[in-house]
């Protein structure tokens, strides 16, 4: 028993669902906690005795806030210096689970809905994610209901061309994982090769801060010839096993400094790497986040 008052606190009990909010129409934790923090800041000013729902209650406030950030973000995110890539997240196989929650947390679903406006992010994160009905998705975006199911439509239409079409097993994901780090961290060439699709694209972000392809690469010989290089190029290369936004991935040390590696796998090979060095990002590779539908 606990007689901690707020330990009973609506926010704190949907604390991890608000964050999984924010952080699915905003690709960052950091910008994620900082949401978090300033709806946090309007909930306590709030009559609690006027809510009726504070699940949605707090939800609408959230989302408003997320799309305010969202917002402000995209200059600084079209002035990024190379790729721009969602900020991964250490998760526990738990959130595997949920198959449409891992789905619309991973890096391969989070990059697509980057290229969807703020609006339509919003629209698609609630409703598809979520199920939120269209009229408590239109008083969160300030938009009319009718508004709201064109929107959730044009968005569907514009993800589903993009997703990633083919979803695999945990257990197939994690073999395809294993046979790639393992060529990593051998520099096997020759089962780099093996483990990767023809027209394989590897998307790396170092933000400037670190040494990383400023430009997407594409095709199997030129993806295996660079990581069969990094591999000689450096005194130290480990790699590790883990789980990032709800699926099997890898974490590489590089000289001591870490990346996370994500992968999206199609009839046993992989048709993409995603690659985040950027140390800004990878602040939550140690501890485990608490994501929730």
């Amino acid at each position: 028993m606990t007689d901690d008052p707020a330990h009973d606190d609506p926010f704190v009990t949907h604390r991890s669902l608000l964050f999984t909010v924010a952080y699915e129409m905003l690709g960052s934790a950091a910008d994620a906690e900082d949401v978090l923090q300033e709806s946090w800041l309007r909930w306590a000013d709030v009559d609690r005795t006027q809510v009726r729902d504070p699940r949605a209650y707090l939800v609408r406030v959230v989302t408003r806030q997320a799309l305010n950030r969202l917002r402000t973000l995209s200059r600084s995110r079209e002035e990024y210096v190379g790729e721009w890539l969602p900020e991964p997240l250490l998760t526990s196989p738990d959130v595997a689970e949920d198959v449409e929650l891992a789905e619309s947390v991973s890096i391969a679903m989070l990059t697509v809905l980057e290229t969807l406006g703020p609006t339509e992010r919003a629209v698609f994160v609630l409703r598809e994610v979520f199920e939120l009905p269209y009229g408590e998705i239109a008083a969160a975006t300030g938009k009319s209901a009718a508004t709201v199911r064109q929107v959730a439509r044009r968005a569907r239409e514009h993800v589903a061309a993009r997703r990633p079409r083919v979803r695999v097993s945990r257990s197939e994901q994690q073999a395809v994982v294993g046979r790639f780090l393992l060529a990593l961290r051998t520099g096997q060439l020759d089962l780099l090769m093996e483990v990767l699709a023809p027209d394989v694209v590897m998307i790396a972000d170092g933000g400037g801060q670190v040494l990383a392809a400023l430009v997407p690469i594409n095709g199997a010989d030129s993806v295996a010839e660079l990581l069969a290089r990094a591999n000689q190029v450096v005194a130290g290369f480990d790699t590790t096993p883990v789980w990032l936004n709800g699926a099997p991935a890898g974490r590489i040390e590089f000289d001591g400094e870490p990346s996370a590696v994500s992968l999206e796998v199609e009839d046993g090979r992989i048709t993409r790497i995603y690659v985040v060095r950027n140390p800004q990002k990878l602040t939550r590779l140690d501890a485990l986040s608490q994501l929730a539908r």
